[in-house]
């Protein structure tokens, strides 16, 4: 079996909001080596304006691959998750991310292409607090085909 492409235009939305903590927040900066201080100190974040620390701009990558995995785990998808190789992601911001606050995430299966017995897919994941919007994380990956085909 192959990607399903009759999922094109498909949304799958992360069964409940994820909570931003601050503690995540300076792991994520940790573990990036993202290193401006309102990402580990609130004194600097409040000093730009912010009410708590101030997520690196990747860190939109945490809850919307929530939701994106319901997409790419979900049994009508197609996909083995053993051939997926991640190629693209972009990030839109509407505002920054901020400790507590809690992200909806709804990742809508905008793209399927198959070429050469790969398929190309692009999501588009919307995170939004309190109904408004936050970020856009744009992401590719492409499926390898299968070898022996």
């Amino acid at each position: 079996m192959g990607v399903n492409t009759d999922l094109e235009g498909a949304s799958f939305a992360a069964p409940a909001p994820y909570r931003v903590s601050a503690e995540a927040i300076a792991a994520f900066a940790a573990a990036t080596k993202a290193t401006h201080p309102a990402h580990t100190d609130r004194r600097a974040a409040r000093a730009l304006g912010y009410p708590d620390l101030v997520a690196p701009p990747t860190f939109a990558v945490v809850p919307s691959q929530r939701a994106e995995g319901l997409y790419i785990s979900s049994p009508e998808s197609g996909i083995d998750f053993d051939r997926v190789v991640h190629g693209q992601e972009q990030f839109t911001y509407v505002r920054p991310i901020i400790a507590g606050d809690e992200l909806d995430a709804v990742c809508h299966v905008d793209g399927i292409r198959v070429a050469g017995g790969n398929a190309m897919i692009t999501t588009r994941t919307e995170l939004s607090s309190q109904g408004e919007p936050v970020v856009t994380v744009t992401s590719m990956i492409v499926v390898r085909g299968d070898d022996n085909a």
